[in-house]
């Protein structure tokens, strides 16, 4: 059995739930893009592959995650995968998915690829399924991280195969979300997922950003703390640099020297906030 997730922290959580039921064994593979923001036009394709590439380079420049884009080669690991499969006609894919939409667009990249292995393809979708937390409550999770390791064992029960329906509905849908290629996607419920426009986070951050100069870290933390609808901070750093660009922020400090050395408030509020120093091209 091969189990895939779509986040990191996902795989820290499901390796502490086989270590409970040895029946779950099996290697874990995780698509480490985040398939809900960014350009998806020929996605599939060389040019299309680079453009995106390119994209999260330019978006990762100066962040804390600089080695990130030499490391995330999802085309490689599906590779891997579908070779073991064809070596192996026994072996089960295990597609684990909160009800968020980074997951869900992961899923749809994914299922494109696995239209041959159909019968050997099970999901685990928590679509708005309650579970048990650390305090004994009930409640929905939106990501896998959330379940505490003895709750994935009732989890597990939801592994049902991929439709035939699926395996030709979906490709469909992500086609046509590749197509359209908005800049941002939305998960409306299910697996519906739409285009948004760029500035679709814009809101969170502007509504957390203040009159004075903010530590960027800090103002990252106070939006994750109030926004609804998640997405990365590499996304939303992006975001406010064009919003600076905009006149509608700005930021003081040196980019060069990383984040932590930048501040950021609403434009033309407060106290002046040092100047910027460019970063270098």
């Amino acid at each position: 059995m091969v189990h895939i997730v779509f986040e990191q922290a996902n795989v820290s959580a499901l390796e502490k739930a086989i270590e409970l039921d040895e029946t779950m064994q099996g290697d874990i593979v995780e698509i480490k893009d985040d398939f809900a923001v960014g350009p998806l036009a020929d996605i599939y394709g060389t040019e299309g592959y680079q453009q995106r590439r390119d994209w999260w380079k330019q978006l990762l420049e100066f962040s804390p995650y600089t080695d990130q884009i030499d490391i995330v080669d999802d085309k490689l690991a599906v590779h891997n995968l579908l070779k073991r499969l064809d070596e192996n006609p026994d072996e089960k894919l295990w597609i684990w998915m909160g009800q968020n939409v980074h997951d869900v667009c992961g899923y749809y990249w994914l299922m494109t690829q696995l239209k041959d292995y159909q019968g050997r393809v099970e999901v685990l979708y928590l679509n708005n399924l309650p579970f048990i937390n650390e305090k004994g409550s009930i409640f929905y999770p939106t990501s896998l991280y959330e379940i505490q390791p003895k709750e994935f064992l009732k989890a597990k029960k939801l592994a049902r195969p991929v439709t035939l329906s699926e395996f030709e509905v979906d490709p469909d849908e992500w086609k046509k979300l590749c197509q359209e290629n908005a800049m941002v996607r939305f998960l409306e419920g299910g697996k519906k997922v739409v285009g948004k426009e760029t500035g679709f986070y814009d809101k969170d951050i502007l509504s957390q950003a203040a009159a004075e100069p903010q530590k960027l870290g800090k103002l990252l933390m106070n939006i994750f703390n109030k926004m609804k609808v998640k997405t990365g901070d590499v996304f939303l750093v992006w975001r406010m640099r064009e919003l600076a660009a905009a006149n509608k922020l700005e930021t003081g400090g040196d980019w060069n020297k990383g984040w932590k050395e930048i501040t950021v408030k609403l434009a033309g509020l407060g106290a002046v906030s040092e100047t910027t120093e460019q970063p270098a091209a």
